[in-house]
């Protein structure tokens, strides 16, 4: 009996209705392929949405997408809509209410693609951050005073609580024991004086429970600085909101480009739809010129499958992924060629 799962597809802006079409593609193949179906429903909920309506989605959003296995997004943001408004109007509310409080990054140097850094070789950088995704510096806890006056001050509280962290660490330990068994945990214990140590204290007491892996940690500063200097020396790495946001990027950056990058917001339980999406965002420069990179996507689209319980599915891609970089020279304007999001896309399938 063939197994049906049910996604929700949220285009967003820009360039994010031009690269979940790819990502719908190589799932319909990979459906075939591995026997289950994916049925679509697409929504509109965008930054001109909120133009047109003064939403980003309609006040039952949530609700709608309650009953889907997974969520696939595009891209959040346009010019002329604040991005704390399309963030806090759509993607936030999304995270939170479906307490998806793990955000997967993976980070691998593919063969084919030069890194900026000349250390980082393919093959040998191959990483996932683990970011603490519904709490931590991202509260909504301060607010302003005084406004327009001399006296104007703004209060943000980050907020870290033990079920929070305690979960997100036990969520990096098991997966860094599946994988090559070392974690490193970033912190500002000696310059942020109550939640660092706080956070510190239960890495370590969540430490004790998974006695296979080894594990440090370093201080924020000094691991970006080695993410450059030797992204090879990592593993698994599990970070605050803020901290793991900045890291991600930062290594995608390492490994060549942005627009190869996915991400999973999970909901590790399963009591909710997890969301997957590419880190490029909206690109506005290039919307509508059908040049956009569609890998970030694609390989969203693979993390969506080995969540739904489908990794053969899920290796398929990214060995396609991979094939293609390392022995064709299909590339995106991004990556230094001329295909366009369909030719590169048809490549991709290719080999799958």
């Amino acid at each position: 009996m063939t197994t049906n799962h049910r996604i929700a597809l949220i285009p967003g802006d820009g360039i994010g209705a031009e690269v979940l079409p790819p990502a719908q593609q190589v799932l319909d193949v990979l459906g075939r392929r591995h026997g289950f179906s994916l049925s679509y429903t697409s929504y509109d909920w965008s930054c001109e949405r909120y133009l047109r309506e003064g939403a980003m989605m309609p006040a039952d959003g949530i609700d709608q997408l309650r009953d889907k296995d997974a969520i696939l997004l595009g891209a959040v943001g346009y010019p002329g809509v604040p991005d704390h408004v399309s963030l806090w109007g759509l993607l936030i509310p999304i995270r939170r209410s479906f307490r998806q409080y793990v955000n997967l990054r993976p980070v691998r140097v593919f063969a084919g693609i030069d890194s900026p850094v000349r250390g980082a070789r393919p093959g040998e950088v191959d990483l996932v951050v683990v970011r603490e995704n519904v709490e931590g510096e991202y509260s909504e806890i301060g607010g302003r005073l005084n406004q327009g006056t001399a006296e104007e001050l703004a209060v943000q509280e980050a907020v870290f609580t033990r079920a929070g962290v305690t979960r997100v660490a036990d969520f990096a330990f098991s997966l860094a024991a599946r994988r090559r068994g070392k974690l490193t945990s970033a912190t500002k214990s000696n310059g942020i004086i109550h939640t660092m140590p706080f956070w510190d204290e239960l890495i370590a007491e969540r430490a004790t429970e998974h006695p296979g892996v080894s594990w440090d940690q370093e201080h924020i500063d000094a691991l970006a600085a080695k993410f450059v200097l030797d992204p090879a020396r990592f593993d698994v790495v599990v970070a605050s909101n803020l901290f793991g946001d900045i890291l991600s990027d930062l290594a995608a950056a390492v490994a060549g480009s942005i627009g190869v990058a996915p991400a999973a917001n999970l909901n590790p339980e399963g009591e909710f739809p997890s969301m997957f999406e590419p880190v490029h965002g909206s690109a506005p420069d290039i919307a509508g010129q059908g040049i956009a990179n569609p890998l970030g996507a694609i390989w969203s689209a693979a993390m969506m499958l080995d969540h739904l319980g489908h990794p053969a599915a899920a290796k398929d891609i990214t060995d396609a992924i991979a094939s293609v970089l390392a022995k064709t020279d299909t590339r995106t304007r991004d990556l230094g060629g001329t295909a366009t999001t369909a030719e590169f896309t048809d490549r991709l399938i290719e080999f799958l």
